[in-house]
């Protein structure tokens, strides 16, 4: 076996060790005649599919392609064509003095807005998550929000006896709604659901432009459009057809700090206010994402730097393969 073995190795190496190709091998292995298995070159094999297809039959594919995305967009356009059906008008992009990157909200306005909300609004809109703690150093000082407070009285209890009792306000307690329960609210609108305002910015498609859009774009229905008692035309409103009256105009208030108050004002300041509403960690966070920056300004050089000292040697190195004599 052994004499079998080294005359096979002799055979497939030849003298000297010398390696044949790997064909020659395999067919003196399998016992076939080299001159039976023609010596081939190593070359690169293509595992497109493509490259079996003719001219025709690629032609024929890109057009059933084209052909397949030309079907799928027209029907796209059309069901959207169906969908839109009623004319929903999209509210434009306002320019709104807090979108800047490191613009903050005009807590003047907010002031303005939470007096919008408490003499207009408030008769129809609760807003549930909203305290009046969240006005101090905000809009209003701790004395100024504490006499708010003090206005609204609160049902609290039950006392020594068992019974509720009503105090006044505290700056812990939140706004008080202006219904007890979602079917009085229903039975005071006509059916409709007034929405409540803490999250209304954030909840609504567009934020603070479709709410000033909303409150701003009540007109006359076009000709051909009839509503039914109790409803209203608004363009911006899903369907036009909306349930509350139009609740501001031109002076409907006075301000505090003799801002005029027209339409566009009012609008302005209660917007803003629910944006402080919804997100009431709007300046803090710019405030923070500046502090960042700078941070990030002063360990940039010195995290590149190091980057540098710890992989400019790895990468500059350079390996060499010796293979044993």
């Amino acid at each position: 076996m052994a004499a079998a073995a080294a005359s096979l190795r002799g055979a497939v190496l030849g003298p000297r060790g010398a390696g044949l190709p790997g064909a020659r091998a395999r067919s003196l292995l399998c016992g076939a005649r080299p001159c039976q298995l023609p010596l081939r070159t190593p070359q690169a094999v293509s595992l497109s599919s493509k490259a079996g297809l003719s001219r025709g039959r690629k032609v024929m594919l890109s057009a059933l392609g084209m052909l397949a995305a030309g079907g799928a967009g027209l029907a796209v356009a059309l069901h959207s064509a169906v969908s839109a059906s009623d004319l929903e008008l999209h509210p434009p992009s306002y320019p709104w003095s807090h979108r800047g990157f490191l613009s903050s909200l005009d807590h003047t306005s907010i002031r303005r807005g939470f007096q919008v909300y408490k003499q207009v609004c408030s008769s129809c809109h609760s807003m549930d998550y909203v305290a009046y703690r969240h006005l101090v150093g905000v809009c209003y000082t701790e004395d100024e929000a504490k006499a708010l407070a003090e206005e609204v009285e609160v049902q609290d209890g039950p006392n020594e006896d068992g019974e509720m009792f009503m105090r006044p306000g505290k700056l812990s307690d939140y706004f008080p709604k202006p219904y007890p329960n979602p079917e009085a609210a229903r039975a005071a609108n006509n059916g409709a659901l007034p929405p409540d305002l803490s999250y209304i910015v954030r909840a609504r498609h567009g934020g603070e432009d479709y709410v000033f859009s909303l409150l701003t774009g009540y007109c006359e229905p076009p000709t051909g459009v009839s509503l039914r008692e109790g409803l209203y035309f608004n363009p911006y409103f899903p369907g036009q057809a909306i349930g509350m009256a139009p609740p501001i105009y031109t002076e409907v208030l006075e301000y505090d700090d003799g801002t005029p108050a027209t339409m566009s004002q009012v609008a302005k300041d209660v917007c803003t206010f629910l944006r402080w509403a919804s997100e009431p960690e709007h300046d803090h966070r710019k405030r923070m994402g500046l502090k960042m920056l700078m941070m990030m300004g002063l360990l940039l050089p010195l995290v590149y730097a190091m980057k540098r000292h710890k992989w400019s040697v790895l990468k500059s190195r350079k390996l060499a393969y010796r293979p044993p004599k």
